[in-house]
Protein backbone atom coordinates (compact mmCIF):
# COMPACT_ATOMS: atom_id res chain seq x y z
CA UNK A 1 0.00 0.00 0.00
CA UNK A 2 1.23 3.46 -0.89
CA UNK A 3 1.95 6.02 1.75
CA UNK A 4 -0.04 9.24 1.56
CA UNK A 5 3.21 11.05 0.75
CA UNK A 6 3.62 8.95 -2.40
CA UNK A 7 0.18 9.85 -3.72
CA UNK A 8 0.35 12.42 -6.52
CA UNK A 9 -3.15 13.75 -5.89
CA UNK A 10 -2.25 14.39 -2.26
CA UNK A 11 0.79 16.43 -3.31
CA UNK A 12 -1.33 18.26 -5.89
CA UNK A 13 -3.77 19.16 -3.14
CA UNK A 14 -0.90 20.41 -0.96
CA UNK A 15 0.38 22.60 -3.82
CA UNK A 16 -3.12 23.94 -4.52
CA UNK A 17 -3.52 24.78 -0.86
CA UNK A 18 -0.11 26.50 -0.80
CA UNK A 19 -0.90 28.52 -3.93
CA UNK A 20 -4.29 29.51 -2.50
CA UNK A 21 -2.75 30.65 0.78
CA UNK A 22 -0.16 32.66 -1.16
CA UNK A 23 -2.93 34.30 -3.18
CA UNK A 24 -4.76 35.14 0.04
CA UNK A 25 -1.60 36.64 1.53
CA UNK A 26 -1.07 38.83 -1.54
CA UNK A 27 -4.70 39.98 -1.41
CA UNK A 28 -4.30 40.77 2.30
CA UNK A 29 -1.27 42.96 1.63
CA UNK A 30 -3.08 44.72 -1.21
CA UNK A 31 -5.82 45.72 1.24
CA UNK A 32 -3.11 47.08 3.53
CA UNK A 33 -1.90 49.55 0.92
CA UNK A 34 0.55 47.60 -1.23
CA UNK A 35 -0.92 47.99 -4.68
CA UNK A 36 0.25 48.04 -8.22
CA UNK A 37 0.57 45.88 -11.25
CA UNK A 38 2.97 43.49 -9.52
CA UNK A 39 0.24 42.27 -7.14
CA UNK A 40 -2.25 41.79 -9.97
CA UNK A 41 0.30 39.95 -12.08
CA UNK A 42 1.25 37.74 -9.13
CA UNK A 43 -2.37 36.80 -8.43
CA UNK A 44 -2.97 35.99 -12.10
CA UNK A 45 0.22 33.94 -12.23
CA UNK A 46 -0.84 31.95 -9.18
CA UNK A 47 -4.26 31.35 -10.76
CA UNK A 48 -2.48 30.13 -13.89
CA UNK A 49 -0.36 27.72 -11.87
CA UNK A 50 -3.45 26.39 -10.08
CA UNK A 51 -5.21 25.85 -13.40
CA UNK A 52 -2.21 23.92 -14.72
CA UNK A 53 -2.14 21.68 -11.64
CA UNK A 54 -5.85 20.95 -11.94
CA UNK A 55 -5.52 20.16 -15.64
CA UNK A 56 -2.50 17.93 -15.20
CA UNK A 57 -3.39 16.00 -12.04
CA UNK A 58 -7.10 16.11 -11.31
CA UNK A 59 -8.25 15.90 -14.93
CA UNK A 60 -5.41 13.54 -15.84
CA UNK A 61 -4.19 15.51 -18.83
CA UNK A 62 -0.58 14.75 -17.94
CA UNK A 63 -1.21 11.46 -19.76
CA UNK A 64 -2.50 13.32 -22.86
CA UNK A 65 0.33 15.76 -23.68
CA UNK A 66 -1.24 17.27 -26.80
CA UNK A 67 -4.46 18.15 -24.96
CA UNK A 68 -2.47 19.43 -22.00
CA UNK A 69 -0.31 21.68 -24.18
CA UNK A 70 -3.34 22.99 -26.07
CA UNK A 71 -5.34 23.84 -22.96
CA UNK A 72 -2.24 25.22 -21.27
CA UNK A 73 -1.71 27.57 -24.22
CA UNK A 74 -5.38 28.60 -24.18
CA UNK A 75 -5.24 29.39 -20.46
CA UNK A 76 -1.93 31.29 -20.91
CA UNK A 77 -3.48 33.45 -23.64
CA UNK A 78 -6.51 34.08 -21.44
CA UNK A 79 -4.30 35.09 -18.49
CA UNK A 80 -2.29 37.48 -20.67
CA UNK A 81 -5.55 39.02 -21.88
CA UNK A 82 -6.75 39.41 -18.29
CA UNK A 83 -3.42 40.99 -17.31
CA UNK A 84 -3.67 43.43 -20.22
CA UNK A 85 -7.20 44.41 -19.17
CA UNK A 86 -6.06 44.81 -15.55
CA UNK A 87 -3.16 47.04 -16.56
CA UNK A 88 -5.33 49.05 -18.98
CA UNK A 89 -7.86 49.73 -16.22
CA UNK A 90 -5.11 51.29 -14.12
CA UNK A 91 -4.23 53.87 -16.76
Amino acid sequence: MKSIFQNRLWWCWVWLLTLSLTTTAIAYFVTRGITGPIAGAAILFLAYMKARLILARYLGLAEAPSWYRGLNLLIAIYMVLLLALYLAAGL
